[in-house]
């Protein structure tokens, strides 16, 4: 709609997360090297936590873009299950068949993650939205730890969610889990200066200028915001489609406060220490509201979904573009000496069965030296040597087939 007027190639302020848009704030960026450290030293288990809105998904895709090639990820979204369930859907994640029982599935699953780690491969599962996962279900994600050889974990996990799983880890019954994370960050909202550099970066990646936002827009964007990403993403969409209504050509701070006002958007997520105060529904609204409200998180968490599921699909496909031709230059250069070693054995019986049809040819022809015109053909070969020369002559152009058709596989 707004992307010609403010001559944009795209909108930079989308709410799908999207690597390519991922603003590596300093909090950023070292969430990331602890990600990036825990899978590739294989410590075993990594914590990611934040507030709702602050990028756990989107940089959770950006690592997936950057996974080395051995790396088998696999990524679960529906952790609404119990424990049971959990295992056979990280073997359905791992393209492994579940059986009925529980004991079989951890079996399937041990067994898979011992031949990968044969193969040199290093399986990674991340559980995003882990805080939904029931008391049962993380115990099952801890026993995952009981898989491995003597110094290495057959598998790595990342675990992302809200600030109430970290809460949740720090319970007595989940000590042992606990006593598990090898490494943990916790997201925490942008501050102002890197509000302003977000939002530039935004808009640069988007083809725009940086500019584009006042000083005092990009200022009231963070009082609105908090510095939480994605509610940067969501007033700076709605401005620029203001600003284009109004054909302003520069967001000011009055369109800011356009979009609060029109949107009643508070600043950050309601907590356990504090709640966002909003004026009340009329009577009849509020169930339509918190209907609708249900309906566009569930939407949204079937987009990011897919959206992750597509990024693992290009990576395992990038994955195995780069694997080296070595091993398939190799058999091929084999098969290729065996069909020239073929070749050369169906030419040595050719000469082999050309001399022999000479010999019989001959024979028949020249019995006791007579002519071939004086004692005719039949008179002087017996059925025994006429089948002879028949079963020869057929063989002779079975070989010579099969040497027609090799030289014409070497010609392809």
């Amino acid at each position: 709609m707004y992307e010609n007027f403010y001559h944009l190639t795209t909108k930079p302020f989308q709410m799908v997360p999207n690597p390519a848009f991922l603003y590596l704030s300093d909090l950023h960026r070292n969430a990331l090297t602890y990600l990036e450290y825990g899978v590739m030293e294989r410590v075993g288990f990594i914590l990611l936590t934040g507030e709702v809105g602050t990028g756990k998904t989107t940089l959770i895709r950006y690592l997936l873009d950057k996974l080395p090639a051995n790396t088998v990820p696999a990524l679960l979204f529906n952790t609404n299950v119990n424990g049971e369930q959990l295992i056979r859907l990280i073997l359905h994640e791992f393209e492994v068949e579940p059986v009925e029982s529980k004991a079989g599935n951890i079996d399937l699953l041990q067994q898979y993650l011992i031949e990968r780690y044969a193969a040199g491969k290093n399986p990674l599962l991340i559980i995003d939205e882990a805080q939904n996962l029931s008391d049962e279900a993380l115990e099952e994600v801890r026993m995952l730890s009981n898989l491995q050889t003597d110094d290495e974990m057959l598998l790595q996990v990342i675990i992302a969610g809200q600030p109430e799983l970290k809460k949740r880890l720090l319970s007595p019954h989940l000590a042992q889990l606990r006593q598990r994370v090898a490494a943990s960050y916790h997201l925490t909202a942008l501050s102002e200066q890197d509000t302003a550099a977000y939002i530039a970066a935004r808009l640069v990646k988007a083809g725009g200028d940086a500019s584009l936002f006042r000083e005092e827009a990009v200022a009231a964007v963070f009082r609105a915001s908090d510095g939480i990403p994605r509610t940067i993403n969501l007033l700076c969409d709605a401005a620029l489609v203001y600003g284009f209504a109004d054909e302003v050509a520069r967001i000011d701070p009055a369109i800011i406060e356009q979009v609060v006002a029109h949107n009643q958007w508070g600043s950050r997520p309601e907590t356990e220490t504090e709640a966002v105060s909003r004026p009340p529904l009329p009577e009849g609204r509020a169930d339509e509201n918190s209907a609708l409200a249900a309906t566009v998180g569930e939407l949204e968490a079937r987009v990011r979904e897919m959206h992750l599921r597509l990024d693992l699909l290009q990576t395992e496909r990038e994955n195995r573009g780069r694997e080296p031709e070595e091993k398939l230059l190799n058999g091929l250069g084999l098969l290729l000496q065996r069909e020239r070693e073929k070749s050369d054995r169906l030419l040595e019986d050719t000469v082999l069965l050309r001399t022999q049809i000479q010999a019989l040819t001959e024979k028949i022809s020249h019995p006791g030296n007579t002519p071939v015109a004086a004692q005719g053909h039949d008179a002087v070969a017996t059925p025994e040597e006429k089948g002879l020369v028949a079963r020869v002559r057929q063989l002779f152009f079975a070989k010579a087939q099969a040497i027609d058709a090799t030289g014409q596989e070497r010609e392809k």
